[in-house]
C-alpha cells in the first residue's frame, strides 16, 4: 500500500512540474506580445529571423518560442488550427493556433514519458498523456467564458460612454477611441482593435462586424445592429444606446437571479464529473490489483467506456436542465 502511495505521490510531483514549466511559456508569450492586435496576428507568420519578434535577449524562454513558433509553421494552414486560433482570440491570449497545437503536443509527449517512467504501464501513460490537451481545452473555454462574461458586465457603461460622447458632439468613431483609451480590459482591448482595424482602412461597419464574431454576445449582436441602422437611415444613436443599456441591465440581474437558483444543480454537476476519477485513483492506491483489472481485461475495459459515455450524457442532461436562455 505504501508504494502504491510513494508512486502516485511521485508521478503528481512528475505531472505538477511539467504543467508549471508549460504554464511559465505559456505566460511568458502572453507577456512578450501582451500587446498584439488583429492585424499583428495576420502579419505574424511573415516575419523573417532578425525581425520585430526576436529579442536580444537569448535567454532559454526566447529560445523555446522560437523552437515553437518555428516548427508550428506548418500547422498553421490547418482548419483545427484556425479553429483553435479563433478561440484564442476570445480568450485574450495573443497566441497563434499552429503554436497552441504544437505546446499541447509537447506537453503530452512529456507527460507520457514522465508517467511512463513512474508507473511503467503503458495505459496509465496514454491516460495522462491525453489528459492534458482535455484540461488545457476546459481551461479555455472556462477563460472564453468568463472573458464574455466580463465583456457584458461592462457593455453597459460602455454605452452610456458611448451614448454620453455623441451628445457632447463626438461622432462614433471618436467615441470608439474614448472607449478604448478611458474602460478597463476585456472591453477597451476590443474596441482598441475596432479603432485600429479603422486606422488600417477597413470600414467601421465590418470591423464592428468582425468584433461581434470575435465575441460572440448577443448583446452586442444588439448594439452592432442599431448602429449599422442608423448609419444608413439616420436616428437618435444616443437614445437607441440608452435603451439597450437599460436592457442588458435587465438582462444581467436575471441572469444573477438564475445562477443563484440554480447553483446547487451545477454543483451537482461538478461533483457528478469528478467523482468517479477520485473514486479510480482511490482504487488505484489502496486496491491496485482489482483496479488493473478494469484497464486489462475486455469486460473491464467495456465498463471503462460504458461509464464514461454514461458520464457524458449525465453532465449535458444536467447542464440542459440547469442552463436558461434569458
Amino acid at each position: 500500500m505504501s508504494e502504491g502511495i510513494n508512486i502516485v505521490i511521485i508521478f503528481l510531483a512528475a505531472f505538477s512540474a511539467l504543467i508549471t514549466f508549460f504554464i511559465v511559456i505559456l505566460f511568458f508569450i502572453y507577456v512578450n506580445q501582451v500587446g498584439s492586435t488583429d492585424i499583428f496576428y495576420r502579419l505574424r507568420r511573415h516575419y523573417r529571423e532578425g525581425g520585430l519578434l526576436d529579442s536580444e535577449n537569448d535567454n532559454l524562454l526566447n529560445k523555446t518560442y522560437k523552437f515553437i513558433k518555428n516548427i508550428s509553421k506548418p500547422f498553421a494552414t490547418w482548419n483545427l488550427a484556425q479553429f483553435i486560433e479563433k478561440k484564442l482570440r476570445q480568450a485574450g491570449i495573443p497566441l497563434l493556433g499552429s503554436e497552441y497545437i504544437v505546446i499541447v503536443l509537447l506537453g503530452s509527449a512529456a507527460i507520457f514519458a514522465a508517467a511512463y517512467m513512474v508507473t511503467l504501464e503503458k495505459r496509465i501513460a496514454l491516460i495522462c498523456a491525453f489528459s492534458l490537451p482535455l484540461v488545457v481545452w476546459t481551461i479555455l473555454l472556462a477563460l472564453i467564458k468568463q472573458r464574455r462574461e466580463s465583456f457584458t458586465e461592462q457593455l453597459s457603461d460602455c454605452l452610456t460612454t458611448v451614448a454620453n460622447a455623441l451628445r457632447a458632439g463626438y461622432s462614433f468613431q471618436q467615441a470608439v477611441d474614448v472607449v478604448a483609451k478611458e474602460m478597463e480590459p476585456p472591453i477597451s482591448d476590443e474596441f482598441a482593435r475596432v479603432a485600429n482595424d479603422v486606422s488600417m482602412g477597413i470600414s467601421l461597419d465590418e470591423a464592428l462586424e468582425q468584433m461581434a464574431r470575435r465575441v460572440e454576445s448577443s448583446d452586442f449582436d444588439l448594439v452592432v445592429t442599431a448602429v449599422l441602422i442608423q448609419r444608413e437611415i439616420g436616428g437618435n444613436l444616443a437614445q437607441v444606446l440608452d435603451s439597450i443599456s437599460d436592457t442588458i441591465i435587465e438582462r444581467i440581474r436575471m441572469k444573477r437571479e438564475i445562477n443563484a437558483l440554480t447553483a446547487q444543480g451545477r454543483l451537482s454537476a461538478v461533483v457528478l464529473l469528478l467523482l468517479p476519477f477520485f473514486v479510480g485513483a482511490f482504487m488505484y492506491v489502496f486496491n491496485h490489483d482489482q483496479f488493473i483489472l478494469l484497464l486489462e481485461e475486455p469486460a473491464g475495459q467495456i465498463a471503462l467506456v460504458v461509464s464514461l459515455i454514461m458520464e457524458v450524457i449525465g453532465i449535458f442532461v444536467i447542464k440542459k436542465i440547469i442552463e436558461i436562455d434569458v
